[in-house]
């Protein structure tokens, strides 16, 4: 699916997803990420719901964001709250969607000048 947000100078927006690629702006993806507000996008390492660890939550930290989206896969996949209690402890707020969900909310999020993080899962492709 492509998406065509209205952008503000200086910010990450994503582009587009398929099956097993996201892009922000031109630059394509084919494993996990973490999509900043502004500045690079990170390497997220892991698969899928299941391989996360709190550690994963806590990379999110160094970023500084107020909120984070976090897309779970293709379909909506809840993780223990004990993985992203670092988030919680320091008022950070976290939404957990399916990945075209958090694509499409982190755009409109980030284009309301939010310090949003998308946290989003892919799976590699087969």
């Amino acid at each position: 699916m492509k998406f065509q947000p209205d952008q503000l100078e200086g910010v990450n927006a994503i582009s587009r997803l398929d099956a097993d690629r996201l892009w922000v702006h031109q630059t394509p993806f084919t494993h996990s990420v973490l999509v900043p507000w502004h500045g690079e996008v990170q390497p997220w390492h892991a698969n899928s719901p299941a391989e996360l660890t709190a550690a994963h939550f806590e990379q999110i930290l160094t970023l500084q964001p107020e909120l984070v989206i976090f897309g779970s896969g293709p379909k909506l996949s809840f993780v223990p709250p004990q993985l992203y209690r670092a988030l919680i402890e320091r008022r950070i707020g976290i939404e957990t969607m399916d990945t075209g969900a958090a694509c499409r909310t982190y755009n409109v999020l980030v284009n309301e000048g939010r310090k949003v993080v998308g946290a989003i899962l892919l799976a590699p492709a087969a």
